[in-house]
């Protein structure tokens, strides 16, 4: 864990959230400043700070990431009428919060992607 990061102290239980999903690998709560009607963010418990710091060894964790995102569509309802999943990816992409972490995003139509 790292000590000041936000998401880890989640994951640890030390700052509440409206969980959605989790097992020992990965959590999955809802976004304080949801965008969408569903806006959930599914996090590693284990800390990694982007995408850009992942590597062949997390194989695993982002096939329990990605299974973890289905999970969470079908639990909000959203698994038949689309989702979107998004991860930024440093400050300019928009990326707040320095841990890895999926944005599921539906309950509406939500456009094509720029």
């Amino acid at each position: 864990m790292a000590h000041d990061c936000l998401f880890c102290k989640i994951a640890a239980g030390e700052i509440p959230s409206s969980k959605v999903y989790e097992d020992e690998h990965v959590l999955a709560f809802r976004d304080i400043n949801p965008v969408a009607p569903v806006h959930v963010l599914v996090i590693p418990r284990q800390h990694l700070a982007s995408v850009a710091d992942l590597g062949p060894e997390h194989a695993d964790l982002l096939a329990r990431l990605f299974a973890a995102v289905q999970k969470v569509a079908a639990e909000t309802g959203v698994a038949e009428t689309g989702y979107r999943v998004v991860a930024n990816t440093g400050r300019d992409a928009g990326q707040q919060v320095l841990h890895l972490h999926l944005h599921v995003l539906g309950g509406r139509s939500l456009g094509p992607v720029a």
